[in-house]
Order: C-alpha cells, then structure tokens, then sequence
C-alpha cells in the first residue's frame, strides 16, 4: 500500500474540516495510551512509532506510552482524546464501533477467511473511507488500521456443538457487535478487562473467553482450558487515533510526518500477526488440550441472526463484505 498515497485521499476528506494550520513546528511531547501490556505487538509497534517521530522530527518531538491502562479504559481514553487531554492512542474498533456503528461491519463473522484476509480488508479504500467519518463524528483522527489475531474461544468444559456454549458465561471485549453475537449463540456474554481474564477463567468466574492465539499463548489461558476451539469467527481491528483537538493544532508538516510513520507501523502491526500466528496456534496445539477445528457451518444460524441486526446498524457492511468477496 502506498502511504503518500493514502494521506493525499484522507487530507481532503477528513481533515478540511479540522481548521488546518501551517504555522512553524512547535515542540510536543506526546502522549499515546494503549490497554495492551509493555510487550504486546500493539504497545511495541507504539514505541517505535514514538522512535521514529523524534528522529524524522530532528528531537523536536517525542512520544510517551502508556500501556497497560494506565490512562484508563478504552472508553475514558476516547473521552481524553475527544477533550484533548490525550494526544493519541492504539484503541480496538470497539470503543469506536460503540460511537460509530458503522465500525461494528468489521467485526462481522467470518467475513474473513483467515488472518491474511483480514489484512487486505483493512488494507482496502472502503474501510479506510470510514476513518474519514471520524473527525465529525467522534472527535478523532484515525489515521490507519493494526489488528490482533483472529478470534478464538477457550474453554473449561468440552465443546462439540455452538449449543455447548447456551448458557455459559464467556469473556467479551465490551462492545455490541460481539455481544449480539455471543447471545445469537445463545452463550451468556460476560464483558471483562484483560487483566482480570487469567483467573476469572482459573477460578470458573468465567466458564468460557474470546480470544486471539497470541494472547491464549503467552498468557497462558490454555492452563485452565480443556477445550480450544479454533473458530477464527471474527477479525480484530485496532486504529490508530489522535485527538482532533491536538491535530487542528499541528502545523501541516507534522500532521504528514505524524500520518505517514504512524501508518507504516500500524501497518506493521498487520504484517506482523499474519507472519506469527500460525505459529501460535501451533504452539497452542501442542498444549495436549482438546484442540478443535469449526468453520462457519458450526455458527450457522448466529451467523444469519448477525448479520439481520447489523444490516441495519451499520450500512457499511454490504460495501465491506463486497470488499471480503473481492479479496479473497
């Protein structure tokens, strides 16, 4: 994907409304808060970002990350953007998708067919197009897509049907278009901070989680798991944000420097769980849990139930899912 390319179309239609200014460069320390911990690929990438601003900004500028919520939650940090009490942020689209509905199209289920797939959805104009909703709508400037793994789902009992899920209470990132999901399934959709995950699911506070492979791995989830069931139902985007307040005040260079680095590492973010996950789940499968393979026929009528609702609440979704059979 080309970057110059990708700034040139934002610029007119996302940021003529942002008040652009061309004044001299002004010194700035910025701040970018993340709810992944210090060596997560998303807090990672969030470093060399900072890295390589204060380089190609000659020591003008620099960048602190704060990890781990240590801000707060993805809901308080979408509120210090919108104030402009926080500069930046690596958030999940659910924050956003709560906001703008629209958002909630890319968490449709298996609109992906694997962890590539979902690389080139996100890469494409469509679902860039809806970055540019953001500025007006939400009080941020998104300026491109990261992504966790495909979703997985970890669980204490034995899974053989999606009916072995009706009534069990399962781990959600809190946002509505996995909720729908989750109660389409019938499952009891529990929203929980990843900090709390590990021994909600130790202690059956949980009896179930959604998952990426990266995270069932090295936080070890598998421990108190007897069945992981490798569904990859959903896809998992992150966006890389600055607050519009902060960004109507940066001159032009900065807001192209500041575009085009943050871009590139955002699109290192995709290139790095498409090389690695494979090898996660890999490592997952070695675990001797009961390892299961499903598809989309397991979810079938959940699927089907989705997809009505979100027809609705966000039109998006017909437009990306053309993009999901074109790219395949």
């Amino acid at each position: 994907m080309g970057f110059t390319k990708t700034i040139t179309r934002l610029a007119p239609v996302a940021f003529a409304a942002l008040a652009l200014t061309t004044g001299p460069v002004l010194a700035k320390e910025f701040r970018i808060g993340l709810i992944t911990p210090p060596p997560h690929i998303w807090t990672v990438a969030a470093g060399e970002f900072g890295k390589e601003l204060n380089e190609a900004s000659g020591g003008e500028h620099s960048v602190t990350v704060f990890p781990s919520r240590q801000l707060g939650n993805e809901a308080q940090m979408m509120q210090q953007l919108q104030t402009g009490a926080l500069d930046m942020a690596f958030l999940t689209i659910a924050e956003v998708s709560n906001r703008v509905p629209d958002f909630g199209a890319l968490y449709a289920p298996y609109m992906a067919e694997d962890i590539g797939h979902a690389g080139r959805i996100l890469r494409s104009d469509t679902a860039k197009e809806l970055l540019d909703t953001l500025p007006q709508k939400a009080g941020v400037v998104g300026l491109g897509y990261g992504m966790a793994g495909l979703r997985q789902i970890v669980s204490r009992d034995p899974i053989e049907s999606a009916d072995d899920l009706s009534g069990k209470k399962l781990r959600i990132t809190p946002f509505e278009p996995i909720k729908d999901f989750y109660n389409s399934v019938g499952a009891a959709p529990t929203p929980m901070p990843l900090p709390a995950v590990y021994d909600a699911l130790a202690n059956g506070q949980v009896d179930a989680i959604d998952m990426d492979a990266e995270l069932i791995w090295k936080l070890k989830y598998y421990e108190h798991a007897d069945t992981i069931l490798v569904s990859n139902h959903m896809m998992f985007p992150m966006v890389g944000l600055v607050s519009a307040k902060v960004w109507k005040d940066l001159s032009k260079e900065d807001r192209e420097m500041i575009s085009s680095i943050m871009a590139k590492h955002l699109d290192g973010v995709i290139d790095t769980y498409v090389e690695k996950e494979a090898g996660w789940l890999k490592d997952v499968e070695g675990t001797g849990k009961t390892y299961k393979v499903v598809d989309a026929s397991f979810f079938e009528s959940a699927i089907g139930d989705w997809e009505s609702t979100w027809s609705e609440k966000a039109p998006a979704l017909s437009d990306l899912k053309k993009v999901a059979e074109d790219t395949k």
